[in-house]
């Protein structure tokens, strides 16, 4: 008798447990976020063209010259002109996405007479505007001396 109720049991448990599912794929686990892509780098700006340039001091608002600058679209080729002067061919150090780097010299200042002035100007577009600082580095028979000046260029 064990034997035939052990017969009837065991099929009612087999058909009353519950089915197994199988385990979860793990290889195809949700794939991660791409990752956020970088902005664009901006275009070069072309800086090809005249640009009327002021200088002032580096803490004040006053005009202490202008002067034009005739920029090409490379490093070659940039003529400066100062007022009642010659025009100077400027070397252009370095140009990147929107800023410029233009060392020119040494040449007899305007703003100190009788001293050679050497000039380094890195710039960076703002807006329409070609602003910037130039250290001007002047040499005279005594003590050189350095000067910071804020650049503001306007393409004409």
């Amino acid at each position: 008798m064990a034997r035939v109720a052990l017969l009837l049991v065991v099929p009612i448990m087999l058909a009353c447990t519950k089915k197994d599912e199988p385990a979860a794929d793990t290889t195809a686990a949700v794939a991660p976020a791409p990752a956020a892509t970088a902005p664009a780098p901006a275009a070069p700006v072309n800086y090809a063209g005249t640009w009327k340039f002021t200088v002032m001091p580096a803490d004040k608002d006053t005009v202490l010259l202008t002067y034009t600058l005739v920029a090409t679209g490379d490093k070659a080729g940039w003529k400066m002109t100062l007022p009642g002067r010659p025009t100077m061919t400027p070397t252009v150090m370095s140009m990147d996405n929107d800023s410029v780097v233009v060392e020119n010299g040494p040449y007899s200042s305007v703003l100190r007479k009788n001293v050679s002035v050497k000039t380094h100007s890195s710039m960076h577009m703002e807006g329409d505007k070609l602003v910037g600082t130039t250290i001007a580095h002047y040499s005279s028979k005594g003590a050189d001396s350095v000067t910071t000046l804020r650049t503001s260029g306007t393409r004409q």
